[in-house]
């Protein structure tokens, strides 16, 4: 069965609360292409630390390989669960 794009906007993508978390993750990755941290199409990403998009403070970001970023495990609200290792 195809994927229903239209449908998947209606109910998730086009809410308020996705719309601003999209638009923090831009904001941020925008932030790093004008300090030159990172250049367009260069198979790259932010990643938020702490799986909060709206922090974006320099401490809370860094650059990641777009499969690095993408294959954390996620939590049932799909947050990045932290993984903490033994030391």
């Amino acid at each position: 069965m195809p994927r229903n794009y239209k449908k998947e906007y209606k109910n998730y993508q086009g809410s308020t609360k996705q719309k601003k978390r999209r638009a923090s993750r831009n904001t941020a990755r925008n932030r790093a292409l004008a300090k030159g941290i990172v250049k367009k199409g260069d198979k790259k990403d932010i990643d938020h630390k702490d799986g909060n998009p709206k922090n974006n403070k320099r401490s809370n970001l860094r650059v990641v390989s777009r499969s690095k970023n993408r294959s954390f495990p996620r939590t049932k609200n799909a947050r990045k669960r932290v993984i903490r290792r033994k030391t």
